[in-house]
């Protein structure tokens, strides 16, 4: 059973499960990635369990491509799965995370929001995580995952340090300049939707996240919390997505 959603909590969920899915081809040639099964559901619906038990039962999914329709006949409209409103936005074609964020501003509107990539899956509940942002004033927050591999790291976004403080985030470094890989969830108050229009195209041609992380870095609004146990992105490769799978088949998630 879900936890209870925390008193007074005025935030928002937003669960972004678009994009073409090529690094899982030839699984997601004839579906999206996010509707692949992780052991015995689609992969999905672990990112709304994570959010409801983490106390925010507001969601909007955001996704896009020729398979979206499937996402409201497998969710309608979430209550089988505790969630008390579930919107839906579609992008009209891949233009990055931070594009596919603005897509959700109306259904915000000013409060806090936690966005989720709908890959990332997290043995541990993020509602800690949750608990500590609504007790931030202002800024934004993300979650940090300690990885070891070199190899690793120079697949994800990175962040470098000054003590306890997120000093900047690398994308795909070469030289990784920490182990604490930035995972795909974040949390942004309403500063966002004035950072979102600032942006610019990426060498791919998209908005980044990135880029939204780091201005708020660079704004000195950027906490940061270490997630203790299992975290894997299921949408990075085959053979991450079936680390997951293992993962998730044996163990539980979400706790």
């Amino acid at each position: 059973m879900a936890d209870l959603p925390l008193a007074s909590l005025a935030m928002k969920g937003v669960i972004l499960a678009g994009g073409s899915g090529t690094r899982l081809h030839p699984l997601t040639r004839i579906t999206n990635k996010h509707l692949l099964p992780l052991y015995d559901r689609p992969m999905i619906t672990y990112a709304v369990d994570a959010l409801v038990r983490a106390g925010i039962p507001e969601l909007m999914l955001v996704t896009g491509g020729t398979h979206a329709g499937e996402f409201f006949r497998l969710l309608g409209n979430g209550h089988d799965y505790g969630v008390d409103r579930l919107l839906y936005a579609y992008q009209e074609q891949a233009g990055g995370i931070a594009e596919a964020l603005g897509l959700a501003e109306r259904f915000v509107a000013r409060d806090k929001v936690c966005v989720l990539l709908a890959d990332n899956v997290f043995e541990n509940s993020l509602r800690p995580t949750v608990a500590n942002f609504e007790a931030q004033a202002a800024g934004a927050r993300i979650v940090l995952s300690r990885v070891e591999a070199d190899e690793h790291l120079r697949h994800l976004g990175v962040a470098e340090m000054d003590g306890d403080r997120v000093a900047r985030i690398v994308e795909k470094p070469e030289s990784p300049p920490s182990r604490l890989a930035v995972t795909g969830v974040y949390f942004y108050d309403a500063q966002v939707w004035e950072v979102l229009p600032t942006l610019k195209p990426s060498g791919r041609g998209e908005l980044e996240i990135t880029d939204v992380n780091n201005w708020y870095v660079e704004h000195g609004a950027m906490e940061a919390d270490v997630v203790d146990g299992f975290w894997g992105d299921a949408g990075e490769s085959i053979d991450g997505y079936y680390e997951v799978n293992d993962f998730v088949r044996s163990r539980s998630v979400n706790r």
